[in-house]
């Protein structure tokens, strides 16, 4: 068998490949966005507490894929910055639920244009005919591992 070249073996790795198009359509994102103060995590925020006011931060864990501690650092930074309100629970008292106050809702009918402009600039570095089998294929590897993800016992490992 031929030996793989380091360039060969990122080119056939869906991990690195996964991760390089993260990378690249964030800084399309904040190109887009200009002197924005909002990142792409900011905006999937922004839209899942838009379309579920009232959610609690661990709903919104399960909705965005967004991990437990990064999600308390981005509602702790947007909250700062006046986007979110949240509130205890009435179910659980530890629990907070999220809501977007009015100036979250003007962020994100100013950004939500830009972020459609950056999935079009996406999609288009494929064929049309390729577009919507891109989304499908990169819904069905989100879902499968995500459901392998929570199959993992937990061990303290990462």
């Amino acid at each position: 068998m031929a030996r793989e070249t380091a360039s060969n073996r990122l080119e056939r790795s869906p991990l690195h490949l996964l991760h390089r198009a993260g990378q690249c359509a964030a800084e399309v994102f904040q190109a887009e966005l200009g002197s924005g103060d909002i990142t792409p995590r900011q905006f999937a925020v922004l839209v899942t507490v838009s379309q579920n006011e009232g959610l609690s931060q661990t709903h919104l864990v399960e909705r965005t894929g967004i991990d437990r501690s990064t999600l308390a650092d981005i509602v702790r930074r947007m909250l700062k910055k006046g986007l979110l309100q949240r509130r205890r629970t009435r179910e659980d008292a530890r629990a907070y639920a999220v809501k977007l106050t009015e100036e979250g809702w003007r962020v994100l009918k100013s950004v939500d244009p830009l972020a459609r402009k950056v999935d079009e600039k996406i999609l288009s570095s494929l064929p049309a005919s390729q577009r919507e089998k891109l989304l499908q294929d990169l819904n069905a590897i989100v879902h499968m591992l995500g459901r392998m993800q929570a199959k993992q016992p937990i061990t303290g490992k990462r």
